[in-house]
């Protein structure tokens, strides 16, 4: 449970940082989202989603 505590302040920290640091960038990257298809995104979600569990498992192995 505190691994995923740290994973989720980590991803916190990040986000902050991008938009601290590129806010007018955020806002345009959000604004585009709205135009890819909804497969599109989906399909990227899985893909980022079997790395991330990919790499949770070579390190807790």
């Amino acid at each position: 449970m505190n691994e995923l505590i740290i994973a989720f302040g980590l991803f916190l920290f990040i986000e902050g940082a991008l938009y601290a640091i590129f806010p007018s960038k955020m806002k345009n990257m959000i604004m585009k989202l709205s135009e890819i298809k909804d497969n599109q995104l989906r399909f990227g979600g899985l893909i980022f989603l079997v790395i991330g569990f990919l790499i949770i498992w070579y390190f807790k192995s």
